[in-house]
């Protein structure tokens, strides 16, 4: 429970930060937009053919082709959410630093750091497209395995984006970087994302029981009204919840690349939630 009250300390200093400088959630927005994009291009044409190729026992299966398009499909959709963390990195990165930072600033530095993304891009693409691969290779216990290889990939790489924000590195480099820190702090990356995801899955899930009840009490056209202003309300915590956690990302890197808090986040809480781990050698 320690570590959760932590994270909610923590994600109320990213709060802060988010409301001295509002515009930091358009990243996620134009991201969101053209992941949607990206998704109507290939998603539905490659869902269409999947199940056009569907076995005899029912079980879906890519044709050769579609490894291709759905390697590409990855590739894109790695690439979006990389280029606009970045830029959201980076202009965290420079309100820490106590300068006032625009959209376009964060939109140029991550231009300037395109090798790298699409670096990384690739990479995190290619490592996403072998776990499917494997994944229709292997029955139930293999899938669990691949499942957990994924998560540990995806621990493991947390810190890449603000690295080769900040250092320039390229995306081998970045990754055994992150991986140097874990070290360091291995968990306490994983309750941060699970306490996110549990806290805003909270404000999700307990306003939407509520208005449903409502509605249902009122008729079919208020459960109309009721669904438009859910899907409201869930897209924005999603943008919020989005922010945030680049933030605190931004905030723990710098954490573990200087030894100290950024501004706005207590340092003993922050070295708390990011304590050195010397009994153990997980990597």
């Amino acid at each position: 429970m320690g570590k959760f009250a932590r994270t909610w300390q923590l994600m109320g200093a990213s709060w802060r930060m988010l409301q001295q400088d509002k515009h930091l959630i358009v990243f996620p927005l134009i991201s969101g937009v053209a992941l949607a994009i990206v998704i109507a291009l290939f998603a539905v044409p490659m869902f269409v053919a999947l199940h056009a190729n569907a076995g005899a026992a029912g079980a879906a299966h890519l044709p050769p082709q579609g490894y291709l398009a759905l390697f590409v499909f990855y590739f894109l959709d790695y690439f979006v959410i990389i280029f606009f963390n970045a830029a959201l990195v980076a202009c965290v990165l420079k309100q820490i630093d106590g300068e006032q930072p625009t959209l376009g600033y964060g939109l140029a530095f991550a231009w300037q750091r395109l090798p790298q993304i699409m670096g990384w891009a690739l990479l995190t693409s290619s490592v996403g497209m072998l776990l499917r691969m494997l994944e229709e290779k292997v029955g139930i216990i293999g899938r669990i395995v691949v499942g957990l290889l994924g998560m540990a990939w995806s621990v493991t790489s947390f810190l890449v984006v603000p690295v080769l924000v900040a250092e320039g590195t390229g995306p081998i480099e970045s990754y055994k970087r992150s991986v140097e820190m874990l070290k360091q702090t291995w968990g306490e990356q994983i309750i941060g994302n699970v306490s996110f995801g549990l806290i805003f899955g909270l404000f999700g899930i307990v306003p939407a029981i509520i208005l449903f009840l409502l509605a249902a009490q009122a008729g079919g056209a208020a459960m109309l009204v009721v669904g438009a202003i859910m899907v409201i309300w869930l897209v924005a915590l999603a943008l919020v919840q989005s922010t945030l956690q680049t933030i605190y990302q931004a905030a723990i890197y710098l954490y573990a690349a200087n030894g100290e808090a950024p501004s706005g986040f207590d340092n003993q809480l922050v070295a708390e939630a990011f304590r050195e781990k010397r009994s153990k050698n997980w990597f």
